[in-house]
């Protein structure tokens, strides 16, 4: 079975991420020791709260190098909310701090014209050729929760799209790196799914 950390560097719904995939059947334990990522077969960070804050306490924990690391390894990694935003240049919601350049683009805030933060569920368009998505009906249901969402630069790494006011991406597929703007955890028999096709492939790729 593969080996999945869950990067605890202090910050997010950490628990609810970690009893999911072990409620799939993965391997998952929460760590914040950087040889541990190091060694996993595969690596989620989740992440809740403002961009600045969580990128403040992933530095701040030392595992910024880890994660990093882990991104470009080609393991099998997967964010989560503010995961997802961190893996991008830079956020608008803190225009001083710098992201972790993972993926070309910035995240920018939803409009104004729509009730923010976005709380609820909302469908969303599944792009072709997506295993993020696989064993998903057309337009399925997940739980949002965000004032600000990803302006990738190629819309070739988007893996979902959603609309609340504009249209946005909600999932990114960028190699071996995963990352959804909803939270799976909290997204019923979905949000399983798409957390059961992840644990899969790292499965696969630790075989």
């Amino acid at each position: 079975m593969a080996r999945i950390s869950i990067v605890d560097y202090g910050i997010g719904n950490l628990r609810s991420a970690e009893k999911a995939l072990q409620h799939v059947g993965a391997d998952a334990a929460l760590t914040a020791d950087s040889s541990v990522i190091d060694a996993a077969d595969a690596i989620v960070v989740p992440g809740v709260g403002h961009f600045g804050a969580c990128m403040h306490a992933l530095r701040t924990s030392g595992l910024e190098p880890a994660v990093t690391d882990a991104a470009r390894s080609g393991r099998p990694f997967l964010g989560i909310c503010v995961g997802l935003q961190m893996l991008f240049d830079g956020s608008d919601e803190a225009p001083q701090v710098a992201g972790l350049g993972i993926v070309a683009g910035r995240v920018v805030r939803l409009p104004s014209s729509e009730k923010l933060p976005l709380i609820g569920w909302n469908t969303i368009d599944i792009a072709e050729e997506t295993g993020l998505f696989a064993g998903l009906g057309a337009q399925p249901w997940l739980y949002f929760v965000h004032s600000y969402a990803p302006a990738p630069e190629s819309a070739d790494v988007v893996a979902g799209w959603c609309t609340y006011g504009t249209r946005f991406a909600c999932a990114i597929e960028h190699a071996n790196v995963w990352a959804t703007q909803f939270h799976p955890e909290k997204s019923g028999a979905a949000g399983l799914t798409v957390l059961r096709n992840f644990a899969r492939r790292a499965a696969t790729v630790a075989a």
